[in-house]
């Protein structure tokens, strides 16, 4: 994973003038060795911060040691003000933390109030419109507090990738896939770069990586993760060069940004001029944590993105595609376990899915591609998939994304796929959210998100809705347990 960024996070304490300095460094120590014992790496800040004028010596410290993400930790009451200005003056992202009080001995000079001081911060956040990770129980001892700091640093990831990214779009998209549209103006909000590109010039890139040195290197890495029962062997110099004209594009447009993901053409007329499909090189994209959603997903591609930051583990963007039929639910109820059929669905694309997330991954032909450009005939223009059965284990599916008059909404919903071969085409499996059928109706269907889903092979809702929050989202929607209206 080459795509995401590393997080450097400093512990800085604060201390209310009227409390004892003293506690507050004490506590930020103990936190400090706890994060070393749990292996949480942090970096332990000397500054503390009592009043306004600490906060230029606290921001030169932090950029001394390039902080990038910052834990602000009440050792006592702190100071509302000065404590918020910092969250501020740094403007990467936040996490807020109070000290527990430690023993019932101590309850004069020991005690420090945090409980309070983060009620009058509070206040002050919202004055200054900050969005900082707050965790769910945010007043803890110091054990306590290194756990939030464990859960912060992903979500850290995710917006320090967010804030850095640019997404590259080659479109437009096909006729009839309104629903992968959305504004793009919200994106700017979060600080995303868009460059919209043709087909053509697509063509063009591709066309012009014919020779690169560099596609005889790629081809023999795909022979070789594709291995001896390698279906089209005649293929693989011509998506070599497609990976090579996508990677040179991208390393060449970053500009002030760090971090690429593309959202690309890919049917119907790709077929016919490039001469092959291209989830293939789509899937070895994603697994270095480069998304390259379908048709020109430009909010795909950021949600997959959001999940190789959060979980650092190869995403994909998937169909919510078709039910489960009674009979297989039924052949495999020893599997299935306690979920219902309605808590059933399969979950499909093309081919784009990483190796590594399939079983028995190997490069194919698009069957619903070949019945329309090539029917009755031997595939050709419609080969390069990378199908199999998507591999079990825990997942989460998720989607950011805006809506027609530009406001930004989010849903998670954490589940499994499930061991049960689907018994069909492309990059497919059998996944399982609780109440599915529920979360389908009242928040994909009435809430008007897109058929794509990115997939995170982790349980990573915890992360993505902190995420989400942090980037100003207001409206997540989860899926709910039976009997909650």
């Amino acid at each position: 994973m080459t795509n995401i960024p590393k997080v450097n996070a400093g512990l800085i304490a604060v201390s209310r003038d009227c409390f004892p300095v003293e506690l507050s460094v004490k506590r930020r120590r103990q936190v400090a060795r706890e994060c070393r014992t749990k292996k949480i790496p942090i970096v332990e800040l000397q500054s503390v911060v009592e009043k306004e004028s600490d906060v230029s010596k606290a921001l030169g410290e932090i950029e001394e040691k390039n902080i990038n993400a910052l834990i602000i930790f009440l050792g006592n009451f702190g100071p509302e003000g000065p404590t918020t200005l910092l969250a501020q003056k740094f403007g990467g992202p936040v996490m807020f933390a109070a000290a527990a009080e430690e023993t019932q001995n101590d309850l004069f000079g020991g005690r420090g109030d945090a409980l309070c001081g983060l009620l009058s911060a509070s206040y002050n956040i919202g004055l200054r419109r900050l969005n900082p990770y707050i965790p769910e129980y945010p007043v803890g001892d110091a054990a306590a507090v290194a756990e939030m700091i464990s859960g912060f640093l992903p979500a850290a990831r995710t917006l320090l990738g967010v804030k850095k990214l640019k997404i590259f779009a080659f479109g437009p998209r096909p006729q009839d896939f309104v629903a992968c549209h959305a504004p793009i103006k919200p994106l700017y909000d979060l600080g995303v770069e868009i460059m919209e590109n043709s087909e053509l010039d697509l063509y063009d890139l591709f066309q012009a990586a014919k020779g690169n040195p560099r596609t005889k290197t790629v081809a023999r890495e795909m022979r070789a993760e594709l291995g001896p029962q390698l279906a089209y062997p005649d293929l693989i110099e011509k998506l070599a060069q497609y990976e090579v004209a996508l990677l040179e594009f991208g390393e060449k447009e970053l500009g002030a940004c760090e971090y690429a993901a593309f959202a690309n053409k890919c049917w119907p007329a790709f077929e016919k001029y490039f001469g092959f499909v291209p989830c293939y090189v789509n899937s070895r994209l994603a697994a270095r944590g480069i998304p390259v959603a379908c048709e020109v997903d430009i909010y795909g591609a950021l949600s997959e993105y959001l999940v190789a930051c959060a979980t650092e583990f190869p995403p994909t963007l998937l169909d919510v595609n078709n039910s489960v039929p009674a009979d297989m639910f039924e052949a495999n109820r020893k599997k299935i376990g306690s979920f219902k059929p309605t808590d059933l669905f399969m979950g499909f694309h093309c081919g784009n899915t990483p190796g590594v997330c399939l079983v028995a991954g190997a490069l194919k032909h698009q069957l619903i591609m070949h019945r329309l450009m090539e029917g009755g005939k031997e595939p050709d223009i419609t080969r390069g998939t990378l199908e199999g059965r998507i591999r079990p284990g825990e997942m989460t599916i998720f989607r950011l994304q805006a809506t027609p008059d530009t406001r930004l909404r989010s849903y998670i919903a954490e589940g499994e796929v499930l061991d049960i071969d689907p018994r069909s085409f492309g990059g497919i499996g059998v996944f399982a959210v609780r109440e599915m059928g529920r979360f389908y109706r009242h928040v994909l269907v009435e809430k008007r998100f897109p058929h794509h889903t990115a997939v995170a092979f982790r349980r990573a809702g915890k992360t993505l809705f902190a995420s989400v929050r942090m980037l100003g989202v207001e409206e997540v929607f989860f899926n709910l347990p039976a009997g909650t209206l």
